[in-house]
């Protein structure tokens, strides 16, 4: 499995944060490997071409070097295998992330995307959560069931372990509701991982994350 090295830019000293993982159930197989660190490449085998673009767009606006291969009974439908991703991609953010010492911890990002308007706001806090205000008025994004969505993100929240907010200020084609939120969910995340020299230790008063 390959596994991709390049580091930001910009002089920060948090570097190789960085993961591989597999997932094997009845339904799903998925190889996984995620650089916290990279430079927004992406490689990705999933057999749902609209969840590949928005994974893409996550990791390149996260600025995350992402592969997955993953093998799904699609002939069911899509839910097993999104829904599995959304876990094994949270479990190796979490495995990657070994230490929260120096980092800023959360992300806030208000993302634009034509007639859409997302916002998205999170906490690395280890205490998962989701809310999730979207209403989006397709069914469908080509083949893609819409519904999708929130359970990727209540899995990815889950096994990352973070507080994740996630509201839609007003928007009405669902490609781009979709696409404003993987953006804006990236953006955050990247914002939260960065390192503030400011801080001593863990950023927290408990003196744990």
């Amino acid at each position: 499995m390959p596994m991709l090295m390049l580091s930001k830019s910009g002089g920060n000293t948090l570097k190789n944060r960085q993961a591989q993982l597999e997932r094997k159930t009845k339904e799903t197989a998925i190889k996984l490997t995620l650089n916290l660190d990279g430079s927004g490449q992406a490689n990705l085998n999933t057999g749902i071409p609209f969840f590949e673009h928005m994974l893409n767009l996550w990791a390149r606006h996260g600025l995350f070097d992402l592969f997955i291969e993953a093998r799904g009974d699609l002939e069911v439908d899509a839910h097993h295998l999104v829904e599995d991703i959304g876990i094994t991609l949270g479990e190796a953010f979490r495995k990657a992330l070994t230490s929260k010492e120096g980092i800023k911890r959360y992300g806030f990002y208000i993302l634009p995307m034509d007639e859409s308007l997302v916002m998205v706001s999170l906490d690395l806090s280890d205490r998962p959560y989701l809310v999730y205000n979207v209403d989006i008025p397709a069914e469908k994004v080509g083949e893609f069931d819409t519904e999708l969505l929130v359970e990727f993100l209540r899995a990815f929240a889950q096994e990352a372990r973070i507080t994740l907010h996630v509201k839609l200020i007003h928007g009405n084609n669902s490609h781009h509701i979709i696409e404003a939120i993987f953006k804006a969910l990236g953006k955050s995340l990247d914002q939260a991982l960065e390192e503030d020299t400011r801080v001593k230790g863990v950023p927290s008063t408990k003196g744990k994350l």
